[in-house]
């Protein structure tokens, strides 16, 4: 365990438009999780979107869905975050998870919001791997070889033949990048990437999008330019704080939601989040 919380120990949500005084610690760990499978996961409130339904192959040292006992607080801490963006004022439906740079941990943080907004069960999640150029979700799950974004995009496959849904969280969907990727800002740049994101807003609750890092490449501003909220994701002992401070000045002040910092160390004055109230007694 301690190679998972080298990887990524400490998350903070920041609103951005009161960064001085609003921060959450969240505290990440890893390992395969599972939820209940007893525990009812899907509303059907909303049509059941089709899709293939495979087992979760997870790598013991990504810190994926931290939701069982054991790590209690990293998955009390997303939940945090997830109570933040559902009663956010601008009630975001469609979010791009983005980074100033690669290495932040844009992914591992728009999987487990995902999972987060899936437990939920207040409609159906769905997951869309955007970052056509370094894709990650797939490897990181564990999907079997499908199509994808890019299939859909290229019109190689419908949505429906590309969606997957999981075992251990039925009521997340996940489209992942897909194969033969040779033109992304192509494929974004295009009337069906426009018709998709009207397509899955009004099938799911909450879309979640990992896109490329602000400033990369093109891709991030035709996906962000079609959603709702962006969220960024930095880390101190990695990201330039010139850097950062330039991205978040350059999201649309609309769509700014939060900012998740991450592998912040703990500071001697800082008491933990849940100031004991939810410790056992012994």
């Amino acid at each position: 365990m301690s190679k998972i919380f080298d990887v990524l120990r400490k998350t903070d949500l920041i609103d951005l438009e009161d960064i001085s005084t609003r921060s959450v610690r969240l505290d990440e760990a890893s390992g395969a999780r599972r939820n209940r499978r007893d525990e009812p996961l899907r509303d059907f409130s909303l049509p059941e979107p089709p899709s293939r339904v495979v087992p979760l192959r997870l790598s013991a040292l990504d810190p994926i869905f931290p939701f069982e006992e054991e790590h209690s607080t990293a998955a009390e801490q997303y939940r945090i975050i997830r109570t933040r963006i559902l009663h956010h004022p601008k009630q975001p439906k469609i979010l791009a998870i983005t980074s100033a740079s690669s290495g932040d941990g844009k992914t591992v943080t728009a999987i487990n919001l995902a999972a987060a907004l899936a437990l939920k069960r207040d409609g159906p999640i769905l997951l869309i791997d955007a970052d056509l150029r370094r894709p990650k979700i797939a490897e990181m799950l564990g999907l079997p070889p499908g199509a994808g974004l890019s299939d859909v995009l290229s019109g190689r496959a419908t949505l429906d033949d590309s969606l997957v849904s999981t075992q251990e969280l039925p009521n997340l969907s996940i489209l992942a990048a897909g194969d033969g990727i040779e033109n992304p800002a192509e494929l974004l740049d295009s009337e069906r990437w426009r018709s998709l994101m009207d397509e899955v807003r009004g099938r799911f609750s909450y879309v979640v999008l990992d896109a490329t890092p602000v400033a990369a490449v093109a891709d991030y501003e035709l996906v962000q330019v079609v959603s709702d909220g962006i969220i960024v994701v930095a880390r101190p002992d990695h990201t330039e704080r010139k850097h950062c401070l330039e991205v978040m000045a350059a999201i649309p002040k609309e769509k700014s939601v939060g900012l998740i910092l991450n592998c912040v160390e703990d500071w001697f004055l800082w008491k933990t989040p849940t100031y004991g109230y939810y410790k056992k007694a012994h």
